[in-house]
């Protein structure tokens, strides 16, 4: 079972891919409260409140146009998947292709999760078309705090 989403954002390829490779570009368009630890291995910690996030160890950083995570903490179904970004730049979009892989079983946690991933992918663009993104607290809200 896998999410799959395609968005182009009117922004040069390098300026995406920082924007999914680094914790500060991360803080811009999913949750403000975005932090990189090493611990035994690059990590990225994305919360969103106290009690709620996800630990993703960087399994790739390719500048020239992909970005690979691995959830290795928060939610049962959500550990062991992978989150894969690619870039590609055709004139002036970069498109990028998002695949959120390797769900044991399509449950209500995934389809909300595929929606919340259109939602920050559009915050994304929106950090790269106009400076600001709509990163959590800000994000759009589809029920019960989510």
């Amino acid at each position: 079972m896998d999410i799959l989403h395609q968005v182009g954002v009117v922004a040069p390829l390098g300026d995406v891919y920082r924007a999914v490779a680094t914790p500060e570009g991360v803080a811009g368009w999913w949750s403000v409260d975005t932090t990189e630890k090493d611990e035994g291995g690059v990590q990225m910690a994305v919360r969103f409140g106290a009690d709620d996030g996800f630990d993703l160890e960087i399994l790739e950083r390719d500048p020239a146009g992909r970005v690979r995570w691995r959830v290795v903490g928060g939610p049962d179904e959500w550990i062991g998947t992978e989150v894969n970004w690619r870039f590609d730049q055709r004139g002036k979009y970069t498109i990028v292709d998002f695949t959120h892989v390797g769900w044991r079983e399509s449950t209500e946690l995934m389809r909300e999760c595929s929606t919340k991933w259109a939602i920050f992918l559009m915050s994304l663009k929106e950090l790269m078309e106009t400076g600001r993104g709509r990163p959590a607290p800000d994000d759009v809200q589809i029920g019960d705090g989510h």
